[in-house]
């Protein structure tokens, strides 16, 4: 038995979940920081023997704040089953560039293919993200990304939008992605989850937070700020 109080279980939507099926190729985890998307995601990494620091199962490097806490207490199950993929975590990024330079360095014949032919340091965030998503990710694979949006421009978003596609209308790769990017909620016939809800819940795009504020903001901008500043005045 788990304790209620203590985390991950203090969390309302890890202490509700029972049970989350992914019917479709690609799949978002929605909700406030702290709701609980990327501690699930972090467990789903463990079980798969994915680096929960961010990698695939052949990276060996530590880091420190990848505790695992949840990943004994879930069981995962998909036909095909899968071993290839990757884990990006936004926050971890840097740790893991360094980590492939640690490697150039170690063996001449590592070459960062896979990486865009050279280190991801000596590329802008934005470069270094979507070099890894142009190069790194192929198919038959399944991809656990948690906040990608961190480093792109919207521009970028779109390109790493068709980047998705072009992978998942193969057929053989699978996405599960935690963001607050109205773009990348914006894939057509994605799943997307509701962290904030507890149960975990199935949400329809244009009903997400990340949709409504979005919109409202741009057909109405002026009326937005007014209203945000008069609440500050209030307070």
């Amino acid at each position: 038995m788990h304790n209620v109080r203590e985390y991950p279980f203090s969390i309302p939507s890890i202490r509700g979940l029972d049970q989350l099926d992914f019917h479709n190729r690609v799949t978002f985890f929605v909700g406030e920081n702290g709701s609980g998307k990327s501690t699930l995601l972090e467990a789903i990494a463990h079980q798969c023997g994915f680096n929960t620091g961010g990698g695939g199962r052949n990276n060996f490097y530590t880091f420190e704040d990848a505790a695992p806490a949840l990943s004994d207490y879930i069981r995962l199950s998909w036909m095909p089953k899968i071993n290839q993929g990757f884990f990006l975590r936004a926050e971890s990024f840097f740790q893991f560039a360094s980590y492939l330079d640690q490697l150039a360095e170690e063996d001449p014949t590592f070459n960062y293919q896979g990486y865009g032919g050279k280190s991801l340091h000596e590329q802008s965030h934005g470069e270094s993200f979507l070099s890894l998503f142009l190069n790194r990710f192929g198919a038959q694979s399944l991809y656990l990304l948690d906040e990608p949006e961190a480093a792109l421009s919207p521009a970028r978003q779109l390109a790493f939008l068709r980047v998705i596609h072009e992978l998942a209308s193969r057929g053989d790769a699978q996405f599960i992605i935690a963001t607050h990017s109205p773009i990348l909620l914006g894939y057509p016939g994605a799943q997307i989850y509701n962290f904030d809800a507890s149960p975990i819940e199935e949400i329809a795009y244009e009903e997400t937070e990340h949709y409504q504020i979005t919109m409202g903001f741009l057909n109405r901008r002026e009326r937005y700020l007014e209203e945000l500043f008069r609440e500050d005045e209030e307070d």
